[in-house]
């Protein structure tokens, strides 16, 4: 039954009534004295007097039924029967007030309670007449829970959080209570979830019986996040701090690092998620470069305002709910639960909405920003434990992936230093470790980024991908991780290890220049992860074009050749560049340069530019970034050997260095450029 506007406005005066008895209450304690009632008892005629006004009249009928409805805390857990099954509303949102005394009521036996983050039940965990009358059911173990988790103290129940609704709809899941937190009602009688709408909506409608804890200090939200009084069985106003939770600090030299590679990534007006965890929102801060960029998450927290306030986010470019910053719950600092309250920008919704893969397929440009705490060499990812010790929860990493791949233009990134904490252990590793859960597919996985770069899995094959993850691994596991996957008969018995150093000073050489013809050549350093793009390139080049550069007609590219080319590159002494094109969501090779040391202070150089883009200026614009990193790196001169027929070749030399020295030997013309002399 819907309650009307005069029993709304009955309610308020009832709640008015019970936060002033609770003041004065909480006054007696601090400040007894002889002349003051026991607070227990304590029925001044002052009090009488307040709750009279909102106990007669016309509309007795209606507030007496809203003022039953309005009761303690004490009597509301009373409410609970031994052997129910209760919901308890999550994270931060949780109602403590609630928990304290239903835990404090040694009346209640064999309770089983349901929620999907937990904080306050924590300080019992160590209290055996606690776990003898409770037990806990948790669908993610926060970090406060791991231990008890790996003592058995609670249990852990895997599942995607956008199908737990599910699981209370069908009834798998039977719910008898739920004990939820509410904001004060609107004079029509909604009352807002606030910052927890997650699962917590959906256990209300479940629940046989539903008792709110209704805290002033609740932010009011909107989205799918309104309750109407009229829901609800029992209201218990109880005013205190709502819990806050901050993120922990990270290493911030590694997540600059990782941060840099990301941002690569991620296209002005995408729209992003981040993960849970402390690596994903500690990233939030290095994307300040970024314009108009929108939010589809799970999780809000203090880590995105600045991006909203300098106006990074602004959610404009989204086709789904634009305008609007979408999530399911919110957790952090006093600070983003006032950014939030009633601001009409954010969109709390259910998780079994938000989280789902139809809905994240429906942004385009959606980026998923998930971390993990293992991924092996072929592509799989364990994010919720290590080896047989629960960490985290099953979460919706895969569904957001998922949807990511549903989404036009759209990609997905786990992030994750190389190494543990200790850098004792590596974090790519030749295969997950014992007991470890799977909680990503390798053929789900797009990117995967540390410290050291970017693999790009989606569509490799397992030998493509151990050489990927293992560029990205820190230098001192590499050579190990090869040999591994060679026993383990991922890759050739003669693969050689990329190069055991740190890379990151190439990230300089990397630049992006806009072709006449209106596409974008992306230009950085080979890697041996390039190998078979590098050799397709090779295969797709005319014979001239083979002959013009090898002065032979070559007509197999094979591994060894590739491999003998990486073995020679240091990126100092000898590098190659290559110009790659997008295509159809895929970034395919069509250009190389290269130079390679000849002596002293002088390289040789050499450039080969697919027929479909010559004579766009190319081949100009990477000698001048050969020259460029050359220069870094000691060069004084460059040496070149061109064949007479290729005029082209021989004119971008001539413009650049008009002083350079030639010497005709038959066909060939040999040329000396001095770099000064650009």
């Amino acid at each position: 039954m819907r309650i009307d506007e005069t029993a709304v406005s009955a309610w308020h005066g009832i709640l008015a009534v019970n936060l002033t008895i609770n003041f004065l209450s909480a006054i007696h304690q601090r400040h007894p004295n002889k002349n003051t009632c026991p607070a227990n008892t304590m029925e001044s005629d002052r009090i009488m007097e307040i709750r009279s006004r909102f106990t007669g009249g016309p509309q007795m009928g209606a507030e007496r039924k809203n003022k039953a409805k309005t009761i303690g805390a004490q009597e509301a857990v009373a409410k609970l029967k031994n052997g129910n099954r209760v919901f308890i509303g999550s994270g931060c949102g949780e109602p403590q007030h609630l928990i304290h005394t239903m835990v404090a009521n040694h009346d209640l036996q064999d309770i089983m309670l349901f929620q999907m983050l937990s904080h306050s039940l924590e300080q019992y965990l160590t209290d055996d007449h606690f776990l003898s009358r409770f037990a806990l059911k948790l669908f993610f173990v926060s970090v406060s829970m791991r231990q008890a988790a790996y003592e058995g103290k609670i249990d852990y129940i895997p599942v995607y959080i956008s199908e737990i609704p599910k699981l209370f709809q069908n009834r798998q899941i039977i719910l008898d209570v739920a004990l939820i937190q509410i904001s004060p009602p609107n004079r029509l009688g909604f009352a807002s979830l606030g910052i927890s709408v997650d699962v917590t909506r959906e256990a209300i409608r479940c629940a046989r019986m539903v008792i709110a804890q209704i805290n002033p200090k609740m932010p009011r939200t909107h989205g799918d996040s309104f309750i109407h009084l009229s829901d609800i069985d029992y209201f218990v106003p109880f005013e205190e701090d709502v819990l806050t939770a901050e993120v922990g600090v990270v290493d911030t030299t590694i997540a600059k690092r990782i941060a840099r590679y990301v941002s690569e990534l991620i296209d002005d007006g995408s729209t992003i998620q981040v993960g849970y965890g402390q690596l994903p929102f500690g990233l939030l801060e290095y994307l300040t470069d970024k314009s108009d960029l929108g939010v589809h998450t799970h999780m809000m927290t203090d880590a995105f305002i600045p991006l909203f306030e300098n106006g990074v986010i602004t959610n404009k470019k989204k086709n789904l709910l634009t305008d609007r910053a979408v999530c399911t719950f919110c957790m952090g600092t006093r600070n983003i639960y006032n950014y939030i309250d009633d601001n009409p920008i954010f969109y709390f919704g259910t998780s079994d909405f938000v989280n789902n893969p139809r809905t994240i397929g429906q942004n385009d440009n959606f980026i998923s920003i998930t971390s993990a705490l293992e991924v092996d060499v072929t592509g799989q990812v364990c994010s919720d434990s290590v080896g047989r010790q629960f960490f985290s929860g099953t979460g919706d990493q895969a569904s957001y992936i998922r949807g990511a791949s549903l989404s036009k233009g759209g990609l997905s990134i786990i992030a994750l230093p190389s190494t543990s904490q200790d850098g004792k252990t590596s974090s790519i590793v030749a295969t997950l470790s014992a007991g470890a859960s799977l909680a990503t597919l390798r053929a789900d996985v797009n990117f995967v980024v540390t410290e050291y770069g970017i693999a790009q899995l989606k569509g490799k094959n397992i030998q493509q991908r151990v050489i990927e993850l293992t560029q990205i691994a820190h230098p001192d596991f590499r050579a190990e991780l090869i040999e591994v996957a060679k026993s383990n008969h991922y890759i050739f018995s003669d693969q050689l290890p990329p190069p055991a150093i740190d890379l990151m000073f190439i990230e300089e050489y990397k630049s992006r220049k806009q072709l006449r013809n209106g596409k974008t050549i992306s230009i950085r350093p080979l890697l041996p992860s390039d190998e078979i793009s590098y050799r397709n390139f090779l295969y797709s080049l005319q014979e001239r074009t083979i002959y013009l550069r090898f002065f032979d007609n070559i007509q197999v590219f094979s591994r060894q050749m590739a491999q003998n080319h990486w073995v020679n590159l240091d990126y100092r002494r000898n590098i190659t560049l290559i110009g790659s094109i997008r295509s159809r969501g895929n970034k395919e090779i069509m250009a190389l340069a290269t130079y390679a040391l000849v002596d002293g202070n002088q390289a040789e150089i050499a450039f080969l530019v697919h027929e479909d883009y010559q004579g766009l200026g190319i081949a100009s614009y990477l000698l001048k970034e050969l020259e460029n990193i050359a220069r870094k790196n000691g060069y004084r001169s460059f040496s070149a050997t061109v064949l007479k027929e290729n005029q082209a070749m021989l004119h971008v030399f001539k413009k650049r260095y008009p002083s350079a020295k030639m010497h005709v030997r038959g066909e060939e013309i040999e040329m000396e450029m001095r770099i000064g002399d650009a």
